[in-house]
């Protein structure tokens, strides 16, 4: 009876063992209950609430895209430093670029679609051109100190701003202008105190009216010195004196004759061979002696009213 007894309880605990070892391996088997929804992180809805609807992306407003164009990218201007620089603009540059950048009377490009003023931040750019002019064509250098170039940078980004959002130009053909509307008596004060030392109305300049006969050609011929050349009907064709350089070498050698190319870096000068000869500088070395036979004219561009140029083009009309 007690090896009876032992043999079944043994068979029992062993059944016991079993059994509870399926049950608790089950249960590792199965993945753990969800924890309760905390209100407000999701969950399903309490019954009769409606689902959140689905987030929605923000979108940036049509006004606040940035333009296409450099000019509809600057942040809007000072309107002092707008209105400073237009008065620079139009005293020093106008005559050539047009009061509104959009080329002159003397025949200057226009600067609104220039893409070094389109690529121009703050007068980095244009900064170089104005104080070193371009050798060779109708831009001399400027005197103009860098504040006022500045200025005069942010008034051309200004304009090429107002020109994107208003599409360009008005419609309609260009506004002929009248050019003689001067005082001829006042024109001739102002040509004797400025332009005596160099030419002469009983001279070089006798009959200039006759073979100029288009005032605005006129015009455009004394204001430039020559660089915009007599494009007028009857007017001769463009002549102009180059601009000349010499260069002395530290060994004392010099090399003369018209400048082809001079920057901050290198000089070149056409030889009476037909070759050119390009020398590189560094600071003040090698000496590079400028000479522009129409430099009283470059100095004028700095000081010319409008109304001076239509007074002495009007005294010059009467030269006939």
């Amino acid at each position: 009876m007690r090896a009876g007894t032992r043999w079944m309880a043994g068979t029992m605990l062993g059944l016991t063992l079993v059994v509870g070892g399926r049950v608790a391996g089950q249960a590792l088997q199965q993945p753990p209950p969800a924890p309760a929804p905390i209100e407000g992180h999701g969950g399903p809805p309490p019954p009769g609430a409606q689902a959140p609807a689905a987030p929605t992306v923000p979108t940036r407003p049509q006004a606040q895209r940035p333009g296409r164009f450099p000019a509809q990218q600057r942040p809007p201007a000072d309107p002092a430093v707008v209105e400073r620089g237009r008065g620079v603009y139009v005293g020093s540059c106008g005559a050539c670029h047009g009061v509104d950048a959009r080329g002159g009377q003397l025949g200057g490009p226009n600067l609104l679609r220039s893409q070094l003023v389109l690529n121009d931040q703050d007068g980095e750019l244009i900064a170089p051109v104005v104080k070193n002019g371009r050798p060779g064509t109708l831009m001399v250098p400027m005197p103009i100190p860098d504040a006022d170039i500045k200025a005069i940078a942010t008034y051309l980004h200004h304009l090429q701003a107002q020109g994107s959002s208003q599409g360009g130009p008005p419609p309609g053909p260009p506004v002929e202008l009248d050019i003689l509307v001067g005082n001829a008596q006042a024109g001739e004060r102002f040509f004797a105190a400025q332009c005596s030392a160099c030419h002469s109305a009983t001279g070089d300049l006798k009959g200039i009216a006759t073979r100029v006969t288009e005032p605005k050609a006129l015009q455009n011929l004394w204001v430039s010195g020559g660089r915009a050349g007599g494009r007028g009907r009857g007017g001769p064709p463009s002549t102009r004196s180059r601009v000349t350089a010499t260069v002395t070498l530290p060994s004392g050698e010099k090399i003369s004759g018209p400048i082809v190319r001079l920057d901050d870096f290198l000089v070149t000068i056409a030889l009476p061979d037909g070759t050119a000869r390009t020398i590189r500088r560094s600071g003040d070395v090698p000496t590079v002696e400028v000479k522009d036979p129409l430099e009283g004219h470059a100095a004028l561009l700095g000081v010319l009213t409008d109304t001076n140029m239509h007074d002495v083009t009007a005294f010059l009309a009467t030269l006939k």
